[in-house]
Parts: C-alpha cells; structure tokens; sequence
C-alpha cells in the first residue's frame, strides 16, 4: 500500500496531547488508511472530528472471555455465521441501534463501504434460522491490526457471536493489536483494557508492518 501524506493535516499523535487532532478533511480512503496506521479514527461528521485517544482501550486477542451462553451458543450453531456477506447491512444496524444519538451517519456509512469494496474493511454476520440478519460487527484490517468499529444484535447474543468468530479468524491469522478505541460496558465485560496512547502507538506502529488487507482464513 502505497500512502499519501497528511502529516500537514493531522496533529501528530506522538507528540499532541489532546485527544482531538484534527477537524474537517473528506472521508477518502487514502485519507482514512493514513489516520488508522497513525492511531487515528473519525468520531462525527460535519465536520468531521478526527482523534487519538488517550488512553486507549483494546482487547488482548488472547485474553477475551464471552459467557458460557454465548459459547453455548456457538458449539450449538445457533446462529449462521458469514463474513463480509452484507458489509452495509451490518452498519446499519449498527446505526438503528444507537438510533439518534448515533455517530454512524451516511458519510461513515459511504466511507466504511468504499474501505470494504477495497479489501479494508469487513463485517461479520449472525443470521438466525429464518435467515434474518440479528446481530454483527465491522471494522478496519490492515497488516495484522483490526480496529473494531461497532456491533449490533436483534436477538440476544447474535453480536457477541459474530465477535466470538471474529476473534477466532483473527488469531488464526496471528494478529497483533485489536482497538477498541474506549471501554464501554460491554467491551469491559468482554475483557477489554485501557493502555496508554504511547504504548498503542508502539505496538501499531509493529502491527502495520506490513501494509496488506486481510485474507480471512476458512
């Protein structure tokens, strides 16, 4: 992956103190790629808010713990499980689940997609038996970082599973770093930890080695 300098745009993580760095810009891939392998995500849309939090919360991929009902659930099959099957579908349930307070707006919705169509980005889908999609996740691959966007479920522990398989890809393709960009209730229930940003930014900086998209394993 060949990138393009925003080092004029973006305050440089490294050495900006606030979490904010930078307002305005477009959704461009080239633009978007730059801001993940520096430790930068969007957080609204007009203007667009650009940060790199401190601290930062991830999940160790070795270290995640679901309940037993969601590995009760998986050893049962009880929900299908695709990947990048309906990429956009997956966002916007995201979006209908924060309902008006969600950040996931049209722009987020074109841009992600744009990243997926790319190889970039993808979604994991939780279908019940009726075939109706009732939970997911999406996020950013690059090298052997993922940065999880968000989850959804319709039906009671549909997003959890869809992350359980998420994780079990992503460690059979030996990744390093997963960002979950701050805790919540439910990804501190799942395992996740805050670190600080100098330590994220070191260990992404090792992650993204290697510029490539992820080839999801069978």
């Amino acid at each position: 992956m060949t990138q393009r300098n925003f080092e004029q745009f973006f305050k440089n993580p490294k050495t900006w103190n606030e979490d904010l760095v930078a307002v305005g810009g477009d959704f461009h891939p080239d633009r978007m790629l730059y801001a993940y392998t520096h430790g930068i995500f969007p957080w609204s849309e007009g203007p667009i808010r650009w940060y790199s939090l401190d601290p930062r919360a991830i999940f160790d991929l070795n270290l995640v713990h679901f309940s037993k009902t969601v590995q009760r659930k998986v050893r049962k099959n009880h929900f299908r499980i695709t990947f990048n099957e309906a990429f956009k579908a997956v966002m916007l349930g995201c979006s209908y689940r924060e309902k008006e307070n969600t950040w996931i707006t049209s722009g987020f919705v074109q841009a992600y997609q744009n990243l997926h169509r790319m190889g970039w980005a993808h979604s994991v889908e939780a279908w019940n038996d009726k075939d109706e999609l009732v939970g997911g996740v999406y996020g950013v691959a690059i090298g052997k970082f993922f940065a999880g966007e968000s989850m959804f479920a319709y039906e009671s522990d549909a997003g959890k599973t869809a992350l359980f398989h998420l994780f079990e890809k992503l460690r059979q393709s030996k990744f390093q770093l997963f960002d979950t960009q701050q805790l919540n209730h439910v990804t501190w229930s799942l395992g996740a930890y805050e670190i600080p940003k100098v330590t994220y930014l070191n260990r992404l900086e090792s992650a993204i080695s290697d510029l490539t998209p992820w080839v999801i394993p069978r």
